[in-house]
């Protein structure tokens, strides 16, 4: 099994594999290290034919916050170009993780920012804690959550996509349940306990029919998403990371400073 830096993957004797984001330190942060190892992990797990399914959470307090503030800071000074390569990256590792055949459960506690919502809605199930904190912070910081998007208009629908894409509006784990967005929400303390029950819950399942319920479920929603539509939001985010709005908003944020277009402090 392939050691990594920023990640960590675990195969239970029982037949499920858990990738754990694990930079506990950076609160699982985003950063091209981790998305590349992201992506290797998936790979191996597909590649094993013994895993029934996958469990994917975060190391420590916090599922992810988001995008690694030293990733940001080098993201701002890339071109165009440049941006294009960082976006591909990410979209390489949502459109992996949707398409995985095995079934996925994603286990959300603490905050869940930015790419993080991504990860989240590429797995078919979802649970949190109640008290999580998610957020599309991308517009905050005259950004867009553009490689994202297909999937997480998926999972939430697309009016409350709008909303929270558009407020940046942070909402706790009982609203993502009612959104859709998690299938369930409990209490912090009660969510390993809430794990172990999903994870019995799915060895009682043929792991064949899982896969092939998963296959079925998607052909019978036409939920391919085309590759025309995935080019156009790797493009999307791009574009905004050099215009002059997405240059201003991450400058900003990295100094500590509110942005152009927010009113100054009476």
């Amino acid at each position: 099994m392939t050691e990594f830096t920023t990640v960590q993957l675990e195969k239970d004797s029982r037949g499920f594999a858990t990738l754990w984001l694990n930079r506990a330190d950076k609160n699982n942060a985003f950063n091209a290290e981790m998305i590349r190892e992201l992506i290797l992990a998936i790979d191996e797990i597909a590649a094993d034919k013994s895993l029934r399914f996958l469990l994917l959470r975060g190391r420590g307090k916090h599922f992810s916050a988001g995008a690694d503030l030293a990733w940001m800071q080098h993201a701002a000074t890339l071109d165009y170009n440049a941006n294009l390569t960082d976006s591909r990256e990410l979209a390489e590792l949502m459109y992996n993780l949707y398409q995985l055949k095995l079934p996925t459960l994603a286990v959300v506690q603490g905050a869940a920012f930015g790419g993080a919502l991504g990860l989240i809605s590429c797995c078919d199930m979802a649970i949190a804690a109640q008290d999580a904190q998610l957020c599309l912070s991308e517009v905050r910081i005259g950004l867009a959550p553009a490689v994202i998007s297909p999937f997480v208009v998926k999972a939430m629908g697309e009016r409350a996509a709008r909303r929270y894409a558009m407020t940046a509006e942070r909402f706790n784990g009982v609203r993502a349940y009612e959104l859709g967005l998690v299938d369930e929400s409990y209490p912090a303390d009660q969510l390993d306990q809430a794990v172990e029950e999903w994870i019995n819950n799915l060895l009682l399942n043929s792991p064949q029919g899982m896969q092939v319920t998963k296959d079925l479920i998607r052909e019978v929603t036409s939920s391919t998403l085309p590759p025309a539509l995935r080019r156009y939001t790797e493009n999307a985010i791009a574009r905004i990371r050099v215009s002059p709005e997405g240059q201003e908003g991450l400058r900003s944020f990295l100094d500590k400073r509110k942005p152009s277009w927010q009113e100054p402090s009476a």
